[in-house]
């Protein structure tokens, strides 16, 4: 019994250790390098980047698509367990945020050819 016990408290201490390693991970590649940053940028929630915003949509863009991608294996770690929500929410909420407010991007995220059923599942299940 004794012994079970020290398993399930190792197995909850390493799985929490592996959640927040992940956490700092996805926090250092999105926001301590440069790579999405020009995307963040059009797509920041600013009310006169709308035409911006299409454009960026329309143009399907590499850097378009690798930003919405690193979203799509964000939502995809939260619904595995491998991240909680409260973890992706209190990293990227503002950003998940931004995303839903452009209906064009949101329309180019429901199309099922794209790929990103993850990440429409999880701005509608948890993104006000």
């Amino acid at each position: 019994m004794i012994a079970a016990i020290a398993a399930l408290w190792t197995y909850r201490s390493n799985s929490r250790r592996e959640r927040a390693k992940w956490a700092v991970q996805l926090y250092d590649k999105f926001y301590e390098t440069n790579y999405y940053k020009p995307i963040r940028e059009k797509l920041d929630c600013m009310p006169d980047a709308a035409a911006d915003v299409v454009q960026l949509v329309t143009q399907e863009s590499p850097e378009f698509t690798d930003y919405l991608n690193f979203f799509e294996m964000v939502s995809y770690l939260a619904k595995t367990g491998q991240l909680s929500k409260d973890d992706v929410l209190s990293l990227f909420q503002y950003y998940l945020q931004c995303l839903k407010r452009h209906d064009s991007v949101i329309k180019y995220l429901e199309k099922k050819d794209r790929g990103f059923e993850q990440l429409s599942a999880f701005l509608k299940d948890n993104i006000l």
